[in-house]
């Protein structure tokens, strides 16, 4: 199997435990080597110049040193450094001048850091672009840049979403978990602001709680919370604010294929772009509804591509990302957050997320020592989804973030998902273990 030629970036941005796989000195020659692929005369036709960059971040205590570090190798390569302090990810996307880049590690936990960049359209860049970035790692450049603060990024962000995603939720009780991350001083006066009853956990990040029992990785207090108040449903972003999942009014979870599949239906798309962890129950309701659904490997930068090559506008993972080119141009956990209140249309969240019937599926991470997948199973795994048919299949794949080999199954019962998944998980950690 070919992999990527980056060595530093993954599936999501560079990422890694600060210290060890990240360092101020990485993030300086991230910083310098982006400004000058974006002053590059192919990019610079696109933008200004000097290159401005837009820097946002989450509430990780190596944030600011890491956003320090950033800028300095920004303004290395004769680039201006925008600080916009804490901002979630979306907003960067949003906001990015020539270019953006946010200092976090999304769902990671506290001892994670990363950055991740964004073109001046908003998008993540490519493999290829990455490539190019890195390949300028090590340039030296002692062009004057500049750092300047900006004061208003919060503000603006909040205007474009709730302008454009926002609907009268009088009456609604909802219950958001900002993962004491970005979002944790925006999000539940946004939706109290369109005139939600708003509780709020996890809003009191330290810099070190963020993602920590709570968030999208975490329903289980946001799940207690909503029982307890009796609320309609509660969302929950990740640290960085890109990603929403949320449970119903029972406390139980929906996961992003859930919520996918009610806004599919309730914005009238004809395409759909998903991820290839996406379950099979999603492809079966689509084709009932002739809803035209184009598969990319796992990441939102993929799904986004897809959906600008398909002139399309709705997207998303498994896990919580959702993307509506229709009024933005990435992932955010806010805006789906409103787009899953209006698409309710006076309905439960239960109600409107039973139009989808899972596949059960078993999952496994295995921790390896490298995340290059032998031949013979990867062989093993296209063998069992042939021998399922459309009964089922077994995906095997290297996560772009961690030092893991994920491994899924779905089949028509728990009990040979579980069966499935465990013959394919025991011979990766007998190979690669």
């Amino acid at each position: 199997m070919g992999g990527p030629r980056r060595r530093y970036f993954g599936t999501d941005g560079i990422r890694g435990v600060v210290g060890e796989d990240l360092t101020p000195e990485l993030v300086e020659k991230i910083g310098r080597a982006a400004t000058l692929w974006a002053r590059k005369p192919a990019q610079r036709d696109k933008g200004s110049d000097p290159a401005h960059v837009l820097i946002g971040r989450d509430t990780r205590a190596s944030g600011p040193e890491l956003e320090a570090a950033l800028a300095r190798g920004i303004v290395s390569a004769g680039g201006t450094a925008l600080l916009a302090g804490v901002l979630p990810t979306p907003a960067v996307a949003l906001l990015a001048e020539d270019l953006g880049a946010v200092v976090s590690a999304s769902h990671n936990p506290p001892e994670y850091n990363g950055v991740k960049l964004f073109a001046g359209d908003g998008r993540k860049l490519s493999d290829e672009e990455q490539e190019e970035v890195e390949a300028l790692l090590e340039a030296r450049s002692e062009n004057g840049g500049a750092i300047r603060a900006v004061d208003d990024a919060r503000e603006r962000y909040l205007h474009h979403v709730l302008e454009r995603f926002g609907s009268d939720l009088s009456g609604l009780r909802i219950v958001v978990d900002c993962a004491n991350g970005a979002f944790s001083d925006l999000a539940p006066g946004a939706l109290a602001e369109l005139g939600a009853q708003v509780q709020a956990i996890g809003v009191d990040p330290d810099g070190t709680n963020i993602n920590v029992g709570c968030g999208a990785t975490d329903l289980v207090a946001l799940s207690h919370k909503v029982v307890e108040t009796g609320s309609d449903l509660g969302v929950a972003f990740d640290g960085d604010g890109d990603r929403m999942l949320a449970v119903d009014e029972h406390g139980k979870a929906l996961d992003g294929d859930q919520i996918l599949a009610i806004l599919a239906l309730s914005l009238g798309v004809d395409v759909v772009a998903v991820t290839v962890m996406t379950n099979l129950g999603f492809h079966r309701l689509m084709g009932e509804n002739a809803i035209r659904v184009v598969t990319t490997p796992v990441g939102d930068r993929y799904v986004v591509e897809a959906l600008r090559r398909e002139s399309a506008l709705l997207g998303g993972e498994q896990s919580g990302h959702v993307v509506w080119l229709g009024a933005h141009v990435a992932g955010d956990g806010l805006a789906a957050a409103l787009l899953l209140c209006r698409s309710l249309a006076g309905r439960t969240v239960s109600e409107a997320a039973a139009v989808l019937t899972h596949y059960p599926q078993a999952k496994k991470n295995i921790r390896v020592r490298h995340r290059e997948i032998p031949r013979a199973i990867l062989d093993e795994a296209d063998r069992l989804t042939d021998k399922l048919g459309e009964r089922g299949r077994v995906l095997v794949r290297p996560s772009g973030t961690e030092p893991v080999v994920r491994v899924l199954a779905e089949a028509e019962t728990q009990e040979e998902a579980e069966h499935l998944c465990a013959s394919i998980a025991a011979l990766v950690a007998r190979e690669l273990g």
